[in-house]
């Protein structure tokens, strides 16, 4: 963060401070929401629109690969509004499986987010071209709405027959799986599509982007918090064995577990996680986001997936958000 500080679209480092325990890292607040909810919010939306978020994710990303840094976790969650305020910069944030690079090396960690993870990384064997990738995914959602499935561009289905060919070339270029044709981030901010006044159109994009937008940003939320509804209505014969793993973990007895006692707990029951994957285990269970794993989240992040998801179990969770018994799930019931 230190290396990358004063960039104008980068949250800015202001101090580490250590205490006996923990290095507290303090830095600028981005108080103006989230990319993909600042786009739902505004209701109207054009491929120039896209182009012009777009063009300051693509410099975040050049400026990183030019100072040696690859992110390695691109995502629209990870791109922050400073303020609420109409005109707030947009800044990219959470550096945390960053890392230094250089050129020809190659890197073998099983890092990223599902959705936007290239295909390299699953193959560990990959360089600063799978920022590229992540890049390229969410303009892939920008331009329709929902990701591309299993890698697979689909330009077929509506909105992309309306989608300008120069923005459709890009996309391609950007989420190719040969490495001879692999672009860099200057000459993504050099294609004609991405340039200021450049060729991407300031026709409204169909407003069923946005929608899918929408249901795509709620859908892994909602779908950990109807796991979280089910596991709390389990008998406590199911989960009894992961009850006493959770208490063997919890060592200072506070009913959560920190990160210092999930990666222990999981080294004594034999496990060769290393700490980056632990760290995303601890991410992908703290579903609340306060920093801890508590009991019902564990039970969660740990239960077989096919015991959770019987049906009576997947009927409880719907029940649980349909208030009115209409067989129905709205907003309003969340």
């Amino acid at each position: 963060m230190r290396h990358l500080s004063g960039q104008p679209n980068i949250v800015q480092f202001k101090g580490a401070y250590e205490d006996r325990h923990s290095v507290h890292i303090v830095m600028e607040l981005c108080a103006g929401g989230e990319l993909f909810d600042r786009i739902i919010a505004k209701g109207h939306y054009s491929e120039r629109d896209a182009a012009s978020v777009f063009r300051v994710i693509m410099n975040v990303v050049n400026v990183c690969h030019s100072k040696g840094v690859m992110h390695r976790d691109l995502k629209p969650e990870n791109f922050l509004f400073t303020t609420r305020d109409e005109n707030a910069v947009l800044k990219a944030t959470d550096f945390g499986l960053s890392v230094f690079f250089e050129e020809g090396k190659v890197f073998r960690d099983l890092v990223g987010s599902a959705y936007y993870v290239a295909p390299e990384v699953l193959r560990r064997r990959y360089g600063k071209e799978a920022d590229i990738w992540s890049a390229g995914v969410i303009l892939y959602i920008l331009l329709c709405g929902v990701p591309p499935f299993w890698a697979e561009i689909d330009f077929q289905t509506d909105p992309w027959p309306i989608i300008s060919s120069s923005a459709k070339e890009l996309v391609r270029r950007m989420l190719t799986q040969d490495p001879k044709r692999w672009i860099t981030a200057a000459q993504v901010l050099e294609h004609p599509w991405l340039k200021e006044s450049g060729e991407a159109s300031d026709k409204p994009i169909d407003t069923a982007v946005l929608f899918r937008m929408k249901q795509f940003r709620a859908m892994n939320k909602l779908k950990k918090l109807a796991l979280k509804v089910i596991v709390e209505n389990l008998s406590t014969e199911e989960i009894q064995m992961l009850k006493e793993k959770f208490t063997e973990m919890d060592t200072d007895k506070s009913g959560a577990l920190s990160y210092g006692e999930l990666k222990a707990g999981l080294a004594k029951l034999g496990s060769t996680l290393r700490e980056v994957d632990v760290k995303q285990y601890m991410q992908a269970a703290d579903i609340d986001g306060n920093g801890t794993i508590d009991y019902i989240e564990f039970i969660t992040a740990t239960m077989q997936r096919h015991k959770l998801e019987r049906f009576k179990h997947l009927d409880k969770a719907f029940q649980y958000f349909d208030k009115d018994n209409d067989r129905l799930v709205s907003c309003s019931k969340m």
